[in-house]
């Protein structure tokens, strides 16, 4: 009989391949195991091990756990994510250090549990899940099939084991320690909740001009200290449905603070490019204006004219494109707002010459930053399908009371076509 590491190569080679019938016999020699006493116990061990050894090399490739479990999820499933947290729990025992703190924060919020002692870990997982031998199996060579698949993407942190992952720096989505960041979402909580659009949009409006004071008080004092920090990033899920139309909202919220947004469509993904200040708003506002944008198609539904023979799809489509345009427009003018009012309170002071070359400075930055973590980036031109729905989006976007400047000529949204 193979031994259990033969077993997994068997078994994912069948997987790979297009032979259905090869790929659930190698499945029947895995349930079978090595014939030994143990062999069960070796194969849940073979594969465990393989999976380790798998996701560790994802690290240096740029992937980071919430990565990984947020396209497990979407490729395969809910169950299948879980699988990967416990086995990335399991990985964090053998990790070479250093490994950063916001590592294990990642962690902690995909509830993955670093144990130590990784025997059982399948069998616990297919308990939990409620899954016979032969479905666990099943799944557990779907995810390493999966792991070991996936490409290298663009290294936003120094991952653990290398010498910059020893060097704290500030996390681009942390949660807590400012009270101006409690005062945007609370903020952003209200905008959330109130039924009233115009409402909502002045509480969003408010919450990006406290977003932007203190992205230009944190501009100034970096400037101060000259650190040589370099821009970081964070990536934000944009799945589908209308994938596309959550790019271009990540896009026009990045914009507004002063980030670069890069779609990657096949991975589910889109990556802020920033300074963490501005990274955290992104984030903050994204989340927000996703939960606004959706609550506010679902009530422009019920305005479409009746008898309206246009696919639900299409008129989405438009509606949350137009929608993010105009929410753009209106973050744009809050930041401007904020940073002329800096620049005149400024004035007569030591930091009256200083404040735009700075951000100017942190701008260019940003984009230098862009073009190396993405020399082959494309731009995915904007198009609408529904005229109706793009008047209810932009419509729905202009009941605030905010004034708001420019037209709605299209954006351009970096990364890859969206082919649907």
């Amino acid at each position: 009989m193979p031994d259990a590491d033969e077993l997994v190569a068997n078994a994912l080679a069948a997987v790979r391949g297009t032979d259905v019938r090869q790929a659930e016999r190698q499945l029947d020699q895995l349930m079978v195991g090595t014939g030994a006493a143990d062999g069960t116990t070796a194969v849940d061990a073979a594969l465990l091990r393989r999976l380790v050894r798998g996701l560790g090399r994802l690290w240096p490739r740029g992937w980071q756990p919430a990565d990984v479990h947020r396209l497990t999820a979407r490729r395969l499933d809910a169950r299948a994510a879980r699988l990967v947290g416990d086995a990335m729990a399991a990985q964090r025992r053998e990790q070479a250090e250093p490994v950063p703190a916001w590592w294990d924060d990642q962690l902690r919020e995909l509830t993955a549990e670093v144990r130590h002692d990784d025997r059982g870990v399948l069998a616990g997982w297919a308990s939990r899940e409620g899954l016979d031998r032969v479905d666990a199996l099943r799944a557990a060579i779907d995810v390493l099939a999966l792991v070991e698949s996936l490409p290298p993407i663009a290294v936003l942190r120094p991952p653990p084991g290398s010498t910059g992952a020893a060097i704290p720096r500030a996390a681009g989505t942390a949660r807590s320690g400012s009270p101006m960041l409690d005062r945007v979402r609370a903020l952003l909580a209200k905008a959330e909740s109130t039924t009233f659009p115009a409402e909502a949009e002045a509480l969003t409006g408010k919450a990006q001009e406290l977003i932007a004071r203190h992205s230009i008080d944190e501009a100034l004092l970096a400037a101060g200290a000259e650190s040589g920090d370099v821009p970081g990033g964070v990536r934000l899920s944009t799945d589908p449905p209308y994938a596309g139309a959550k790019a271009l909202l990540v896009q026009e919220v990045a914009a507004a603070n002063r980030c670069e947004a890069v779609w990657s469509d096949d991975l589910g993904f889109t990556t802020v490019l920033g300074w963490p200040a501005d990274l955290v708003a992104v984030e903050l506002l994204y989340t927000s204006l996703l939960v606004q944008a959706t609550a506010a198609m679902l009530r422009g539904r019920t305005e479409r004219r009746a008898g309206s023979g246009r696919r639900t799809k299409v008129w989405d489509e438009s509606f949350l494109n137009a929608f993010a345009l105009r929410i753009g427009e209106r973050l744009r003018t809050a930041t401007d707002a904020a940073t002329d009012a800096a620049d005149q309170a400024a004035a007569g002071t030591a930091g009256a010459e200083r404040l735009l070359p700075v951000l100017a400075k942190r701008g260019e930055a940003v984009r230098e930053r862009l073009d190396t973590l993405f020399p082959g980036v494309t731009r995915h031109r904007l198009s609408v399908r529904d005229a109706e729905g793009w008047s209810s989006g932009t419509s729905a976007a202009d009941r605030a009371s905010l004034e708001v400047g420019g037209g709605g000529k299209p954006r351009q949204v970096p990364g890859r076509p969206d082919r649907r």
